[in-house]
């Protein structure tokens, strides 16, 4: 039983993190897209550190949690970009998290 309360913030973070990398290593792992997929890959990496650190800032009420807010939504949103450029459905579902945490992110970043 979780007796910890996440907020929405931090639960679409940790959604989009584990989502972004399982994009990312579903990209890998297609074989010989890698190289068509490098920005992806790249993207989503980079979100899914990104979101961790957002939820993990939440979490601990850091003084800077606004500002990551922000940074992430962005990120977010980047990722997503790239993402929804693919036919593949991780891409697809991972574009759809990214866009749903960015609105999370936002509606924090205050």
């Amino acid at each position: 039983m979780n007796l910890i309360d996440f907020s929405a913030c931090s639960k679409a973070c940790m959604d989009c993190s584990l989502t972004c990398t399982t994009c990312a290593a579903s990209c890998i792992e297609e074989g010989g897209m890698e190289e068509m997929m490098k920005e992806c890959i790249k993207r989503c990496l980079e979100c899914a550190d990104i979101c961790n650190l957002c939820a993990r800032t939440n979490q601990r009420g850091s003084a800077f949690f606004s500002d990551i807010c922000s940074f992430c939504a962005d990120i977010c949103d980047y990722c997503a970009a790239e993402c929804s450029k693919h036919t593949s459905n991780h891409c697809q579902q991972c574009a759809k998290v990214c866009q749903q945490c960015a609105l999370e992110c936002r509606k924090m970043a205050v």
